[in-house]
């Protein structure tokens, strides 16, 4: 049996070599030609899952450690046999982490308290349930809106799109790509220019969904003319060739590793496995997980309860936006090897807050909402 593997997925070296030949490949290397032998391939999303890679392969599976789909043409792999599995939620709580920290940025840097603000979430499947759970810690209020989620269990809990453009004072996206054959469930290009005149409050806008969920010449009129207050965004039509002029007018861009944790990269090669583990009835790696993953530098927190801001401080301890910011704004020419060679970067839960002083109440509780371990 031969595994074909994008060589950049972590934590999988050794996984599966006592029961089949591995044959780990960059994504550009993975072609027709390399993976005609293969029985199964491990990819991320910069690989291209369609007739033209795969026809003339005896793949069986393949398996995605990331919870995006839009690399892989489903319906093809569905008639010709080809199972599929993606890394559903693997890197929620890792978005999560990002958009508090992308939120806190944002309020200082143009003064604006979170506290009592509205956010407005379009896509609430794992991401976006995990992003309303961490702005109501934030003191946010939280309009959630899910079209496909709506149809299937009713309106309760959910407002329509023309809400969140009338009331929300910050708006994030966290829908899959989905083209015009989804009719109107289709999210290419929601984010156009009549999504943003739609807008009421001028609020900010997150994006770390898909790049081409975003017009972005739109974005930029709306930017420019005032239609929102600022931008943040993970995600860019034409990656990894982004638009400067774009680049340089965001608050905070950042090259695609919002979901970028080491925690979520461990979820998401898990799930990876255990797809590959059930299809060949590999039974000792159905529950696979890596046995350690790396901890953070600094897995404490000390913090000064005096300081202006130490929810902030805590949270920028553990990832700080601005950090992704800097070195993609330095070279923008070198957003793949920013991804390909990412930092080690934990979620909440790998860090410990501590000071030599009793936190306030509410700061504790904020904290643990949001998933920090307290001293």
């Amino acid at each position: 049996m031969l595994i074909v593997a994008d060589s950049k997925i972590p934590f999988l070296n050794g996984v599966f070599e006592p029961y089949a030949d591995m044959r780990y490949l960059d994504p550009g290397e993975i072609t027709p030609e390399t993976v005609r032998d293969a029985d199964a391939l491990i990819i991320r999303t910069r690989t291209k899952c369609n007739a033209a890679l795969l026809e003339h392969s005896r793949v069986g599976i393949v398996a995605t450690a990331t919870i995006g789909t839009d690399h892989i043409d489903t319906d093809w792999c569905g008639t010709h046999g080809v199972m599929w599995e993606n890394a559903a939620g693997c890197n929620a709580a890792s978005v999560a982490q990002y958009m508090t920290s992308a939120l806190l940025r944002v309020s200082l840097r143009h003064g604006v308290d979170l506290r009592g603000k509205t956010l407005g979430i379009v896509g609430v499947g794992n991401v976006g349930t995990k992003v309303a759970v961490a702005a109501a810690a934030l003191g946010m209020n939280v309009l959630l809106n899910d079209p496909p989620r709506a149809e299937r269990e009713g309106n309760t809990g959910f407002v329509p799109l023309e809400r969140i453009q009338q009331d929300a004072d910050f708006i994030t996206l966290h829908v899959p790509l989905r083209g015009a054959e989804y009719g109107p469930d289709r999210t290419e290009h929601m984010a156009d220019e009549a999504f943003f005149r739609g807008l009421k409050r001028k609020p900010f806008f997150f994006n770390a969904s898909r790049g081409d969920v975003v017009d972005e010449p739109a974005l930029k009129t709306a930017i420019t003319e005032g239609l929102i207050s600022g931008a943040v965004l993970d995600v860019w039509h034409n990656e990894p060739e982004i638009d400067r002029e774009l680049l340089s007018l965001v608050d905070f861009a950042t090259p695609h590793i919002a979901g970028y944790s080491t925690d979520g990269k461990a979820n998401g090669t898990s799930m990876a496995v255990r797809a590959v583990a059930k299809h060949f009835g590999i039974e000792s790696l159905l529950n696979f997980f890596p046995a350690e993953i790396p901890a953070p530098a600094n897995p404490v927190i000390t913090l000064d309860p005096a300081s202006q801001h130490p929810l902030a401080d805590a949270v920028f301890a553990s990832y700080d936006i601005a950090d992704d910011d800097a070195a993609l704004r330095a070279a923008p020419e070198n957003f793949e090897a920013l991804r390909g060679s990412y930092r080690v970067r934990r979620e909440f839960p790998a860090f410990t807050v501590r000071s030599d002083k009793p936190l306030p109440s509410e700061l504790r509780d904020t904290l643990l909402k949001l998933g920090f371990r307290l001293a």
